[in-house]
């Protein structure tokens, strides 16, 4: 039995972005191509429309498709089967070949790393195009990397696909183009890029909302010292890392605290739009996910479906999370990356794991858009690391080799997550949570920090909690300036006259928070009426002013900084 012939017009219809790369593909018509687009701006129709027109036109007789894990083997050949491309997602290296029927296999990396020479052979015998999905990992290790080189070296075409940050590394991706920066820098090349920034400009992703909660955390360590610590507050690494896995503790208050504000989000986007959105809870091992699960059981009444990457029916759950209107998922790793869940809403990110690349696969789960106005609220710890990578949204990255400073302040990143990522029964002997309560920090979206800090449970926290699910890019700057507004003025209503929390005119705030708070109101205000006079996205207004004052985002940057990009803006 032959396969199907590829039906085109079975695809869905080509975004403007798509139309554009793929005229570039058949115009170079190279043995490899780069795609980096962002999560959720549809690469694998890309992928899968290109697929069909070399098989069409006879260019290619086979095509091979190799992912980073097994539950998106099976995506993809579902995917290409509404394509009538047929592929086999139960391909074993055992089997050697393919049998006529399917037009060719959909592997993973590690298969591949473990016998590339029986994928090099497979790749001689047919000409063969070979889409390596998620490109990047490629570069996690030597064997992967060199596997694929040997298995793919002699495929007709290569199409890379990316949606991530790379990594910086030693270890250069294979069949990516690099150019050199000088100082033994280089960088790569890609032959098509669609940034989140660009998806969002033309609504082809949704926009994410950031609260970010802090809170008073309180541990005992295992020399019998307790410690309190302020999540949101400068402190030292070791400070920050003990507070933040002290508020993931699934027995504090913190978790639960933030649960409920989830929930009660989760719920205002199901009333108001989008009936069936759901809620993933993103943990950091299993112990913790199977924690969080009953914690959601007792705050809703509905048992959350619980999926570890290393549980036989994973793939299943995830699937038919997918197609139900239940509300929450908690995940360990399993959902980080190319799972396609689109009615996926509300976050919470409750793992220690905090590298670009990993953030960036984590949100990636809420930006895929539906239908126009929908938006994606994610919560997550108050943080410098995440609050610097939230403010970065719109930050394009390539794989950069040789910047070894960078590498190492990387690998010294992933070395904190994993270590958090241990055994608990190994944890517990030298760490002990006490307890945290949480308090909802700030609200970060398009680069700007909003809001001042707030109880949990609070009218101030609805404020930001009930923003319609329902919202264009723009009305929800609007709207978070308002309540920030709103938020201030009812501040001084309720402090005495003779203390107000957050004085205008010449006299200086009482403390330093309060003269940041100012500070960072005062800024987005100014990055606002830039906006409108200029219509310049506000991501994109505070990634000039940090460009040129330098420091880190308004989330984090210091009363210094502030002034000085305030005094800048003030300037244009």
């Amino acid at each position: 039995m032959a396969a199907p012939r590829p039906d085109i017009e079975a695809l869905s219809p080509l975004r403007d972005w798509q139309r554009r790369a793929l005229v570039t593909y058949l115009r170079r018509r190279s043995e490899n191509f780069l795609t980096v687009a962002t999560p959720g701006a549809g690469k694998t129709t890309f992928a899968l429309r290109i697929a069909a027109e070399l098989l069409l036109d006879g260019t290619v007789q086979a095509v091979t498709v190799v992912t980073p894990t097994e539950h998106l083997k099976v995506q993809w050949e579902r995917a290409a089967a509404r394509a009538g491309i047929a592929l086999d997602a139960s391909f074993r290296n055992s089997d050697i070949h393919s049998t006529s029927d399917f037009h060719g296999v959909v592997l993973t990396y590690a298969q591949v790393g473990m016998a590339p020479d029986v994928h090099r052979r497979r790749t001689m015998t047919k000409t063969t195009l070979v889409i390596l999905d998620e490109i990047h990992h490629a570069g996690d290790s030597r064997t992967w990397g060199d596997g694929v080189r040997l298995a793919f070296e002699p495929a007709t075409r290569r199409l890379m696909l990316t949606g991530t940050p790379f990594r910086s590394d030693e270890n250069p991706i294979p069949f990516v183009q690099y150019e050199q920066l000088g100082g033994g820098v280089s960088k790569s090349r890609s032959d098509t890029t669609y940034g989140y920034a660009d998806a969002l400009s033309d609504n082809v992703v949704r926009p994410v909302i950031f609260l970010a909660y802090s809170g008073e955390t309180r541990w005992r360590t295992s020399a019998g010292e307790e410690l309190s610590a302020r999540l949101g507050e400068p402190l030292t690494q070791d400070l920050i890392a003990q507070a933040w896995r002290t508020a993931l503790d699934p027995q504090g208050d913190w978790m639960p605290q933030v649960l409920r504000a989830a929930d009660a989000r989760l719920q205002i986007v199901r009333g108001g739009g989008m009936p069936d959105a759901g809620g993933l809870v993103i943990a950091s091992d299993q112990n913790a996910a199977r924690s969080y699960a009953k914690l959601l059981h007792q705050i809703t009444g509905e048992k959350a479906t619980v999926v570890l990457s290393d549980e036989v029916g994973a793939s299943k759950k995830i699937g038919e999370f997918s197609e139900s209107t239940s509300r929450w998922m908690v995940a360990v790793r399993m959902v980080s990356e190319g799972v396609d869940i689109p009615r996926l809403a509300v976050g919470v990110y409750a793992t220690s794991a905090s590298t670009p690349l990993y953030f960036a696969q984590a949100i990636g789960r809420f930006v895929r858009a539906r239908k126009p106005g929908e938006t994606a609220s994610v919560f997550l710890p108050s943080v410098p690391n995440l609050l610097e990578l939230a403010s970065d949204m719109e930050v394009q990255r390539d794989h950069v080799l040789g910047d070894v400073q960078k590498k190492q302040e990387e690998d010294l990143e992933l070395e904190r997550a994993q270590r958090a990522d241990k055994a608990s029964g190994e944890l517990e002997s030298t760490f002990t949570a006490l307890s945290a309560t949480a308090e909802l920090d700030q609200v970060i979206f398009d680069g700007a920090s909003w809001g001042t800090p707030t109880q949990s449970g609070s009218q101030e926290e609805e404020e930001y909690l009930g923003l319609p699910g329902l919202l264009t890019a723009d009305q929800v700057s609007l709207l978070l300036a308002k309540r920030q507004s709103d938020q201030v003025k009812a501040a001084k209503r309720s402090a005495p006259v003779e203390a107000p929390v957050v004085p205008r005119g010449p006299s200086a705030p009482r403390t330093p928070a309060e003269r940041r708070i100012l500070l960072r109101r005062q800024l987005n205000d100014l990055v606002g009426a830039h906006h409108h006079r200029t219509n310049q996205p506000h991501g994109k207004i505070h990634a000039e002013l940090r460009r040129l004052c330098g420091g880190p985002p308004s989330a984090q940057a210091t009363i210094e900084q502030l002034e000085e990009r305030i005094a800048t803006l003030q300037s244009w």
